[in-house]
């Protein structure tokens, strides 16, 4: 993973392997796409814990290749724009660490840990069937003298 400097910046260990495929082709309407698929297990800091984690990421996207911007508008449904180099050129690294930090998610969070019991609570905690009481009852009260 060592290739990723930009996605090195943001995971708690730079350790781990990437493994990616890119198949460039042509479609039906003559739209030129690169497909990306590649996954990772990458370790993230919690949010919660504030402890690292393993968060497994894949990626499987089709990007039209465009060398100018005007060029979106006509990319069919299901294509994500990837806008070429001014030569026409494709930096396959780049793009794969590209993908890999939109699959990121903005808030790590580890789905496996359990928020303390003085943050979640007890049962004792949880409101019982019984409705509130009104704030306004007294004022009721003495509204009725």
């Amino acid at each position: 993973m060592s290739a990723f400097s930009r996605l090195g910046e943001v995971v708690a260990s730079p350790e781990g392997d990437v493994t990616y495929e890119l198949d460039f082709g042509r479609d039906d309407l003559g739209i030129a796409y690169v497909a990306v698929r590649a996954k990772a297990s990458l370790m993230l800091v919690c949010q919660r814990s504030l402890e690292p984690f393993a968060l497994p990421v894949e990626v499987d996207a089709r990007l039209g290749l465009i060398v100018e911007e005007r060029e979106e508008a006509a990319l069919p449904p299901g294509y994500e724009p990837l806008l070429l180099e001014e030569d026409g050129k494709l930096d396959p690294i780049a793009t794969i660490e590209d993908e890999l930090l939109l699959a990121l998610p903005l808030v790590p969070v580890n789905p496996d840990h359990e928020l303390p019991e003085e943050i979640t609570g007890t049962e004792e905690d949880i409101p019982s069937d019984e409705p509130p009481d009104n704030p306004f009852a007294a004022l009721r009260e003495l509204m009725k003298k």
